[in-house]
């Protein structure tokens, strides 16, 4: 089998990096063993605002460019509802966060996607004596419909390995990559956290940083807007929410724990005032990096072979991103961004 790609993983990055390929007339296979769960387990939630600190997301205006098209053609290609537009409102929890927002709102990076009214209204079963801010320009994605839709139509088109990947039987030459019966031009490394188990790219400066959600059911509470405040609260229908997310640099396993469900519950009372039952639990490793910026680019000894990772717990903003910016690289030769280059941390590679 010759093809123009090997892609390895298939998450939301690699995801972005097939429809760059597609788009394109390239072709490609991918394989992936549902060894990484970040992507499944994500949130899913795109806001163009840190919430914490009322700050502009890191190319927050190209990235919202490249992925609410995107987004729109993947629904019409997969025939799968992926995008809903939800309102996000940032709870305050003191007059000093008002005042804090409204010194955002007047920042030129800002008052696109920040409103200048104070919430005041009280909506049942939530305590919000201080108001909300709304966040323009936000939504959620359903990556678990994402990479299952995808995941089939890869199949049906006969370009899904449902396998691990054999890193000993990779040959990488000048002109060619050639994995076991396959030859292929290029080879890209989308595996998430589980780069770290890849010879080729196991130096790369990439953290893992476990995620926990949960799932509640609570049928006294009707909102259809996403609520962030010590944790967020994210509508699903039919009085369901997800509750999340936890952050745990230590336990780099895809196990949920029962002190993440109590932690997270605990701080969901500190507003819901109504009864709820956690119905759903789901973990996974999101790979992160120091600076908070992708690793993408090519490596340092193989002219052909590539890494995209690094996208953290805003992938489904920045993976088309980032898969634009690759493949524009490799086939345009067009210079990555210092900020996403793989190669600002000059790490050693096999």
């Amino acid at each position: 089998m010759n093809v123009d790609y090997i892609i390895v993983g298939c998450g939301l990055a690699s995801i972005a990096f097939c429809e760059q390929l597609r788009s394109h007339h390239k072709t490609f296979v991918v394989f992936d063993d549902t060894s990484q769960q970040s992507s499944i387990v994500a949130a899913g939630l795109y806001n163009p605002v840190t919430l914490k600190r009322f700050t502009e997301v890191w190319e927050a205006d190209t990235q919202l460019a490249l992925a609410m098209p995107y987004y729109a053609k993947l629904e019409q290609l997969l025939q799968i509802k992926l995008d809903y537009k939800l309102r996000i409102l940032r709870r305050f929890a003191s007059v000093e966060e008002q005042n804090l927002w409204y010194s955002a709102t007047d920042k030129p990076l800002l008052e696109a996607y920040l409103s200048t009214q104070i919430i005041k209204t009280n909506f049942e079963g939530i305590h919000s004596p201080f108001g909300f801010g709304e966040v323009f320009q936000a939504g959620r994605v359903d990556t678990s419909a994402l990479i299952s839709g995808y995941k089939k139509y890869l199949i049906q088109h006969e370009c899904l390995f449902d396998e691990r990947f054999q890193y000993e039987d990779l040959k990488a030459h000048n002109q060619s990559i050639n994995y076991k019966h396959i030859t292929s031009k290029n080879i890209v490394f989308a595996e998430g956290f589980g780069v770290k188990n890849n010879p080729f790219f196991q130096d790369i400066p990439l953290n893992g940083t476990k995620g926990e959600i949960i799932e509640v059911f609570a049928p006294g509470l009707n909102i259809e807007f996403a609520i962030k405040s010590s944790v967020f609260l994210i509508p699903l229908g039919n009085h369901h929410y997800n509750v999340g997310a936890t952050y745990n640099w230590n336990d780099k396993t895809n196990q949920t724990t029962q002190a993440a469900s109590e932690d997270l519950s605990k701080k969901l009372k500190q507003f819901l005032k109504v009864p709820f039952e956690v119905v759903a639990q789901k973990a996974g490793i999101r790979p992160t990096t120091k600076d908070r910026r992708p690793l993408v680019g090519r490596h340092s000894a193989h002219k052909n072979m590539f890494v995209l990772n690094g996208l953290g717990s805003r992938g489904v903003m920045i993976s088309p991103y980032v898969a634009h910016a690759l493949f524009k690289h490799i086939e345009d030769n067009q210079t990555l961004p210092n900020a996403i280059d793989v190669n600002r941390f000059s790490v050693r590679q096999v």
